[in-house]
Formats: C-alpha cells, sequence, structure tokens
C-alpha cells in the first residue's frame, strides 16, 4: 500500500509539472506572437519616418531658406 500512495504521488506531481510546462510553452509562443507583431510594427514606422524624412527634404529644395532655423534673425537685423 505505502508504495502505490507514492506511485500516486509521483504521478501527481509528474502531471503538475508536465502542466506548468504546456503553460510555459504557450506563454512562450503568446510572447513570440507579440514581438513578431512589434517587429512589424516598428519596420512599417521606421519605413514612414524615412518617406517623411525624404519627403521633407525633397519638399525643402523648393522653399528657399527652409534650412535656416526658425528662431533665426534675417539679415537685415
Amino acid at each position: 500500500m505505502r508504495m502505490k500512495g507514492k506511485i500516486k504521488m509521483n504521478e501527481d506531481r509528474l502531471v503538475k509539472i508536465e502542466t506548468k510546462i504546456a503553460f510555459q510553452e504557450q506563454t512562450l509562443n503568446d510572447l513570440n506572437d507579440v514581438i513578431l507583431e512589434q517587429q512589424k510594427k516598428i519596420e512599417r514606422l521606421a519605413a514612414i519616418c524615412d518617406a517623411l524624412v525624404k519627403q521633407g527634404k525633397e519638399f525643402s529644395e523648393f522653399l528657399p531658406g527652409m534650412d535656416a532655423p526658425a528662431n533665426e534673425k534675417p539679415p537685415h537685423y
């Protein structure tokens, strides 16, 4: 009887450990999915920033003095 109780206890522990591992695996998979989505968003935002910088440079070519700081006084002051 004592051996059966010990086997039952070991089986219970094993089930608990396997359950914890299964939850940890699922959590890791979920976190991986979140990281992948974040990386995609970062790449999209970087592309948008690059396009805005390019657009800003192209726009500044049409406006003389666009490179001058906004708070700089004109030369006649």
